[in-house]
Formats: C-alpha cells, structure tokens, sequence
C-alpha cells in the first residue's frame, strides 16, 4: 500500500473526540478508502484522494459531526436499535464511517443518483457491512412515504444543500425526540436565528451549534444539531426540487 495506507491519528482522534479507532476500525478505513479510490476510475466520487486529506475531510469529518462523546447525551438511553440515514450520502459520507465506528447502529445511505447507490450496494457487498442499506430516492418523495417517515432517530446531511433546505429534507424524517446533525462550513448567528424559524414550522428547534476546527488544516467548521419535538406538519416536505427552489 505504501503512501497509499491511512493515518492512524491515534492521538488526534482521542484529543478532538474523546474516542478513537481500533485495529479493526482502522483496517475498516483501510479497505473503506482503497474501495473509494478503485470506484473513483468509474465514478467521479471525490476529488480527495491522498491520504492524510481523505483522512481529515471524510473519516474524521464524518465522524467529528456524531463524536461519541456528544452524542451519548443526546440520543435517548432507551434506545435497543439507532436508525440513521444520511440523505445525500454521495460516496458514502458520513454514512459509512459511522457504520464502521458503530457497528451496532443501523444505517441508511440516501442519494438520487442510481449509479452512486449501485456503486455503494456492491461496496457494502465487498466489505460485509451488515448494518447498512442503500437506497435511491430524493429526500422529498421518502420523506412523504409511511415506511420512511417519523422512522429515524438521526439524520445527518453534509455537503448536501442550504441548511433550511437539510432541515425540510431530515425533520421529516425523524421520530419525535430524533435529531438531525447538518455539517456545516462557516456559519452565523444571523443563519442561527434564520434557521431556527424553519425548524420551528417543521417541528424542530436548534438544540445546539457546534463550532471547531479540524486537525490537520486548522479549517473552520460547524455541526448543528436539530431537535423534533413535535410531529412535522403533513405539507413537508414539499415536492422534489421546491425546498431547493423556495427554501423556508
């Protein structure tokens, strides 16, 4: 593997996370990466590609948005299963780093395009994943459909619209008492209150905002946390394209 093998970053991961991988995570992220690089000769999946910036901007950026740490106080003790989706996973981020550090939650990956949705079946094939699902589907169709709606207990978006629109796309999507995580860049109070007006008519609040920066490149970043508290009115999420269109 050469320079082509991953960073450990034992003690970046403990530092930022409280947490960090084992062997078995660590040869997880290996074939994880190598199957991302092979896919990316087919499909154009990400631009990143060396080692240490694959590291940074999908394992630890993923992981970074649903540290352990955080959310052991945020999701209900109760809980036997965590079901998650991630809508518009792309190549599978953050998805399937968070199938990887939690083997015991349950993971949707959600994305309109049939051919990163078939990429991924044949990638959580070659690995074994037992824990994940792929499915094709625009957030606002599922959203409107019993089997998915009200069903989740997070729901993570990153890299994937305006957070007015994630937010029409996740809270929809979750039980009440769910949360959804919206990974963001730069962010401000203006964008706080701004959201927290569309939550409040999806049924949601802020719980909290996050601010940090990663390990490596010092980048600024956000992670919000979105409470549902009472159920979605029936009207959201509007049909597909108009939360891109007429954001909240």
């Amino acid at each position: 593997m050469g320079s082509r093998a991953l960073p450990e970053m034992a003690a970046k991961w403990q530092k930022t996370m409280s947490w960090q991988p084992d062997a078995g995570h660590l040869l997880e992220f290996q074939s994880l990466y190598e199957q991302i690089l092979a896919g990316n000769q087919q499909l154009n999946l990400t631009r990143i590609v060396e080692p240490k910036e694959f590291w940074e901007k999908h394992l630890w950026d993923s992981l970074r948005g649903i540290a352990p740490a955080l959310l052991s106080d945020l999701l209900p003790k109760e809980l036997e299963t965590v079901e998650i989706i991630d809508i518009g996973t792309g190549a599978g981020f953050p998805g399937l780093p968070v199938a990887i550090a939690r083997p015991d939650w349950q993971i949707t990956l959600l994305d309109a395009s049939g051919k990163k949705i078939d990429f991924l079946k044949s990638l959580i094939d070659n690995l074994g994943f037992e824990n994940v699902t792929a499915i094709t589907a625009r957030a606002e169709e599922i959203g409107q459909q019993p089997q998915y709606r009200s069903r989740y207990d997070l729901a993570l978006a990153r890299a994937v619209a305006p957070a007015s629109v994630c937010a029409e796309y996740a809270l929809p999507l979750l039980k009440v008492g769910g949360l959804a995580v919206l990974y963001r860049g730069h962010w401000s109070d203006e964008e706080t209150e701004s959201l927290s007006r569309t939550a409040k008519k999806l049924g949601g609040l802020i719980d909290f905002v996050e601010r940090f920066t990663t390990p490596l490149t010092r980048s600024l970043r956000h992670s919000l946390y979105l409470r549902k508290i009472a159920p979605t009115p029936e009207k959201f999420p509007r049909p597909v394209g108009v939360p891109g269109r007429k954001p909240l």
